[in-house]
């Protein structure tokens, strides 16, 4: 596949190779023509979106979302580039809860404090990558790493009320835990392609740690380390990482 500059292009380039006008594509995959054209300029598409296009053209998911660039933010580098305050977004939130419990909630280890680590990591990854946190949510320091603040209690308590996700509790080894699992499928309607990439890589790669690698990992970052106890952990902070957890490396 030819490498292309951006996602934006690439549909445009995609729709006029097939003969549609804007309109038409728009009516095919069920939003109106002005919503449509943001996407072949500015917007990146969500991933519902992305899976209504690519049955349209009979091309896999994978040829938008893995093709180097495309449909992936541009990294920021350099604190001036940031936004002054990240923004809760609890859609979003949702849908990572969602689709985190899905597809690792079951695994022996994941209990509350492995998930806990696993959005730290999610949100401040991204967050040196391209200047924004996927969920906004606040956390804060404690002893066993970063835990996430009151936003992310109520919406739990939210999704509890209706029925979207369980928190049973059992023993792992000698320790009590509490798991979080899924009782609907995660929409992935607020959710970019690059977001629902990136939070596949930290799963893949931080996953399967257990709950005492998992904080011990987060004690060695940056933001942790300059949050005074029992404080919100700033997320601009990422900017000294070391080596170890530098996202921006090259």
């Amino acid at each position: 596949m030819p490498n292309r500059k951006n996602i934006n292009e690439f549909l445009k380039e995609l729709r006029l190779e097939k003969g549609f006008t804007q309109q038409e594509v728009a009516d095919r995959i069920g939003i109106p023509r002005a919503s449509y054209a943001t996407l072949e300029r500015t917007v990146e598409p969500r991933l519902s979106t992305i899976k209504e296009l690519a049955d349209l053209y009979q091309v896999p998911v994978d040829f938008f979302v893995n093709s180097g660039e495309i449909g992936s933010p541009q990294p920021v580098r350099g604190r001036t580039q940031r936004p002054t305050k990240v923004k809760f977004d609890q859609a979003k939130l949702r849908e990572v809860l969602l689709y985190i419990t899905a597809k690792v909630g079951a695994k022996p280890n994941v209990g509350e404090t492995v998930l806990y680590k696993l959005l730290y990591f999610i949100d401040f990854d991204y967050y040196e990558l391209y200047g924004e946190s996927i969920t906004g949510l606040t956390y804060i320091k404690n002893h066993y790493g970063p835990t996430p603040a009151k936003d992310f209690l109520l919406t739990v308590k939210e999704m509890v009320a209706k029925k979207e996700l369980e928190l049973p509790e059992s023993n792992y080894y000698s320790y009590h835990q509490k798991k979080y699992l899924p009782l609907i499928d995660a929409p992935l309607q607020d959710l970019s392609a690059s977001e629902v990439k990136h939070i596949d890589w930290e799963l893949s790669r931080l996953s399967d740690k257990s709950a005492r690698e998992l904080s011990a990992f987060s004690h060695g970052d940056a933001p942790w380390q300059q949050a005074a106890m029992e404080q919100p952990i700033d997320y601009d902070d990422v900017r000294d990482r070391s080596e170890a957890y530098h996202m921006l490396k090259g």
